[in-house]
Formats: C-alpha cells, sequence, structure tokens
C-alpha cells in the first residue's frame, strides 16, 4: 500500500514510538506512574511531561505557556469556550470560511445569535483577505494558518494585526503547520501530535503570555488549573521526541515535499489545481479532473490511500465546504482528490500512486 493521507494523520516516526515505550511500563515494572503523584516513579513520569512540554514550546513563539489536551479539536474549544463570558461573551467571533468545524461548529453552538458570529470569505485561491470588514465589536478572530483540505498558507501576521487594532483575541488553528514551518505570532495556537508524526490522542494549546481563560473542563485543575483530567507519559512523551525531530528536519523535510509537489503535479498535468499554486504548504495537492467519479475512482485504487476531502468529514455525504467556499460547484468538488504526503513519502511512491489513478481516470473516460 502506498500512503498519501498526510493531512488526515501521519506515520508515527520511530523516534516517537521509543520515547513513548519508556513511559508504559519497563522490564522492570516501572515507568508507568501517575505523573500527579508525589511518590519517586510520579516525579519521574511528570519530569518526563515537563521536558517535553519544552520540546513542544520551542517550535512556539518565544514566551507563553503550552497546555496539553487530547487534541487540537480540544484544544480550539478551550480557547472559545474558555474565551467566552456567558453565552457568546462580549462580542463577535470572526472565522474563515474555510476553517475546520472544529472552529465553526463550536463558535456556532455558544448562541443562536448570528451576530455572535461572523464569517470571513477566502478568495478563489483559499486565501482569507485581512482587508476585509469586520464587525465591530469583534471579540476573536480565526484563521487556520494552513488549510487542511487544499494546503493554503494564510496571511496570519496581517491578520493578527487587525485583531490587535480591534482588541480581539487571535486564534490559529496551527494543526497543518506546526514542525513544518514558522509558526506566527497570535494569542492562542492549537496544534494536534499525529500530524507531525507523534501519536493520536494528544495536542496542545499555545496560549501568549498574558492570555487568560476560564476552566471550561472541571476536574482535579490540572494543567494549570485550565484543562482536568490526569495527563498520559507515553503520549506526551511521545509528541515532544516527535517535536524536537521537526525541529531538527524542518528544512529538510520542507525541500523534500517540494520536490515531490514539482514531481506530482508533472504527472497529473492537465488536472487542475485547487487552491493557491504559491501561498500554500507543498505536501498537499488538491486537484480536480472534470467529470471524474471519485468513488469509484477510489474503488478501482484500494492500495493507494488518498482522500475525496478532508479526512474529518468524510462520509458526510456533504460537499466539501472547504472547496464551496473558494467558488467551486458541488460537480468541480464532487471530482476533486487529495493528495497528501510527508517525510517518509517517496518519489517512487508518487509515481506509483500516479500510475495507479491515471489509468483509473482513463478507464472513466
Amino acid at each position: 500500500m502506498i500512503y498519501l493521507d498526510y493531512q488526515a494523520t501521519t506515520p508515527l516516526a520511530p523516534e516517537a514510538r521509543e520515547a513513548m515505550l519508556r513511559h508504559l511500563g519497563g522490564a522492570d515494572g516501572t515507568g508507568f506512574g501517575n505523573p500527579h503523584s508525589p511518590h519517586r516513579m510520579g516525579r519521574q513520569a511528570a519530569a518526563a511531561i515537563e521536558v517535553a512540554r519544552e520540546q513542544v514550546a520551542a517550535l512556539f513563539p518565544a514566551g507563553g505557556k503550552v497546555i496539553f489536551t487530547s487534541g487540537a479539536t480540544e484544544a480550539l474549544n478551550l480557547a472559545i469556550r474558555g474565551s467566552s463570558g456567558s453565552g457568546a461573551g462580549s462580542g463577535t467571533v470572526a472565522f474563515s470560511a474555510i476553517e475546520h468545524s472544529a472552529v465553526g461548529d463550536t463558535v456556532r453552538s455558544l448562541s443562536s445569535d448570528m451576530a455572535a458570529h461572523h464569517v470571513l470569505s477566502v478568495d478563489h485561491d483559499g486565501i482569507c483577505d485581512p482587508d476585509q470588514t469586520l464587525p465591530d465589536k469583534t471579540r476573536m478572530i480565526a484563521v487556520m494558518q494552513v488549510n487542511n483540505e487544499i494546503g493554503t498558507v494564510q496571511p496570519i501576521a496581517k491578520w493578527a494585526e487587525r485583531a490587535q487594532s480591534k482588541g480581539a483575541l487571535m486564534l490559529v488553528d496551527g494543526v497543518q503547520a506546526y514542525g513544518k514551518m514558522p509558526l506566527a505570532k497570535a494569542d492562542m495556537i492549537a496544534i494536534s501530535a499525529h500530524k507531525f508524526h507523534g501519536p493520536k490522542g494528544i495536542g496542545a494549546l499555545w496560549l501568549r503570555d498574558g492570555v487568560h481563560l476560564r476552566e471550561v473542563q472541571t476536574g482535579g485543575g490540572q494543567e494549570h488549573g485550565l484543562r482536568s483530567g490526569t495527563l498520559s507519559p507515553a503520549l506526551i512523551a511521545g509528541m515532544g521526541a516527535a517535536a524536537s525531530l521537526a525541529a531538527s528536519r524542518q528544512e529538510e523535510d520542507a525541500a523534500h515535499v517540494e520536490a515531490l509537489w514539482d514531481h506530482a503535479r508533472e504527472r497529473f498535468a492537465g488536472w487542475t489545481l485547487n487552491g493557491s499554486a504559491t501561498q500554500r504548504w507543498k505536501g498537499n495537492l488538491n486537484l480536480r479532473l472534470e467529470g471524474l467519479d471519485v468513488a469509484r475512482l477510489m474503488s478501482d485504487c484500494r492500495t493507494i490511500m488518498f482522500s475525496a476531502g478532508s479526512a474529518c468529514a468524510s462520509g458526510s455525504g456533504r460537499t466539501s465546504h472547504v472547496l464551496s467556499a473558494i467558488g467551486l460547484s458541488k460537480a468541480q468538488a464532487k471530482s476533486s482528490i487529495r493528495l497528501g504526503f510527508g517525510r517518509y513519502t517517496t518519489r517512487d511512491d508518487i509515481d506509483a500512486a500516479a500510475d495507479a489513478i491515471l489509468a483509473a481516470a482513463k478507464e472513466q473516460a
């Protein structure tokens, strides 16, 4: 099988796996301690978590703190709900039309009042213009750095300036950017470990110094009193190792995916690119071919792991809100595929996948 679905999840790095195993209980029966216990095993587990916290923090802007969560969905919920007052808070949350549902659905759930949220438009290339009009009482702006479906990179620095000028908080979904490129300065940034070769089930919310949230998950008061629940040393150690590896390989990984992108674009000549060709992470190749039956294509190419859209919305039967937002018709969106590749993808993988996909598409002509 050939794996080309890196936006959905990435292969676990061997270094992350090794880090995790040390905290699942060694041969001597230790290593599984509760990091919130006061005894020796607990202190050892807690120390491992703090080492990982520093490793994860190293890829964020200077300063601030890392709050571990179960993933980016929880991190985004904590940011949005934790910054609100009662109900929808004291103002409007503005978010881009191509945000993950963890942002859009969470904001909409806070209030049925349409004035409590404002959708920011994107152009045909999938770029969210920071000069567009904002509601007067905007309390938060949420724009993702790299889109998970089409890979477009947003002008976050300019959006952060807009947020500051409005006295609003800037929330960034950094899931597809963390470990791949420098993260733009913001007030809050959410990430998920399994998108940069770490384990599933662990993520984080980074908070700029001076940003204060209220607790939305009550219990033992762990994680600076913001996120209660026993932390997993194994998952966090794996995340830390993956972050450290990403930091050391960032330029190498970026050059690798750019070379794969160029080659894949040549192989799929004649297919139309969805999203900007320049302002994007090049490990994401979202393409369409007029009249293509993607369901049949995926059935015919069972050994190639690729996506017909965002994995988070697969099986819903709904047209991608991202492809709709950039102006694609329902037919165009349904004739689109997403190829995602990264650190462990080879040129041979791209060639074998292209051979299979192109042959199957030709059979439909």
